[in-house]
């Protein structure tokens, strides 16, 4: 009897925990996701205002949004399919440990450093450059299609990649890690209203990345010499170097990091 109980209530953890495990990795990938996010805040917006009907007393509205509930789900699935297919490999992609989050704090350090280095060199000289830092999401289909390199990082490599006349300055580079893992990569361009009309396919193609993946995209202007970086479809633009040095690092760093800083700063109290 003892046994059956320990194993009816070991089934029931497992059962929630299973369930709030794939609830969880899918509002992960919806939060990575700006489209399924903004989709997501329209579903959630109907159903408040469906409860508040039904509250006071709203017949209309009530039964016009019990048809948009009953038959919403269909035409969500066939309107957004691209964007369901995305977040489905998106999970399927998703690597429990991102190479990033393995680095060593001087690793991290010297990533940045060599980063901004070119990007420096590059803003200088108006070189365009368009850099894709990997993150939890594999970008694996967009190396495979790329030039490999699986080079060390260096400022001295990436200047000369986006040289101007080299044959692979008009794609990106991909950084796995501290390793740079191809370059002339071409990523998918956003389509938001939101962007500046001026404003070129780089940091098009900065944003496109962004919005579908949680990689960081650092650009530099051809034009204007200008550093943007793109961070989950939002464009920072025209960054000095050391709001870039900062931003990098701070997206770079492990969230555990926070919890060992906190710690730290305890034992110190």
């Amino acid at each position: 009897m003892i046994f059956e109980t320990i194993f009816y209530l070991l089934r029931e953890i497992l059962d929630i925990a299973i369930l709030w495990f794939l609830i969880y990795t899918v509002l992960k990938n919806i939060k990575n996701n700006v489209k399924l996010s903004l989709l997501f805040k329209g579903i959630l917006f109907i159903i408040i205002i469906k409860v508040i009907a039904d509250a006071i007393g709203l017949v209309t509205v009530g039964v016009v949004l019990e048809y948009v509930i009953e038959w919403g789900p269909l035409a969500l699935i066939i309107i957004f399919q691209p964007e369901i297919r995305n977040i489905l490999e998106q999970i399927g992609k998703t690597q429990l440990l991102g190479r990033h989050k393995v680095l060593s704090v001087d690793e991290r350090e010297r990533l940045v450093y060599e980063i901004i280095g070119a990007v420096d060199t590059m803003r200088k000289a108006k070189i365009g450059a368009l850099i894709v830092i990997e993150r939890d999401v594999s970008l694996i289909d967009y190396i495979n299609k790329a030039t490999n390199l699986y080079a060390e990082i260096s400022s001295e490599l990436l200047v000369s990649i986006f040289f101007p006349n080299n044959p692979l300055h008009d794609g990106g580079v991909i950084i796995q890690g501290d390793k740079i893992s191809c370059a002339g990569a071409v990523f998918p361009t956003s389509n938001s209203l939101k962007i500046n009309k001026r404003l070129g396919t780089r940091h098009r193609a900065a944003l496109g990345i962004t919005e579908e993946t949680d990689a960081l995209a650092i650009v530099v202007s051809e034009e204007t010499g200008r550093v943007s970086i793109a961070i989950k479809g939002e464009l920072f633009y025209n960054l000095t170097i050391d709001d870039a040095r900062i931003l990098l690092i701070d997206e770079l760093r492990p969230k555990q990091d926070d919890f060992e800083d906190e710690f730290d700063e305890e034992e110190e109290i």
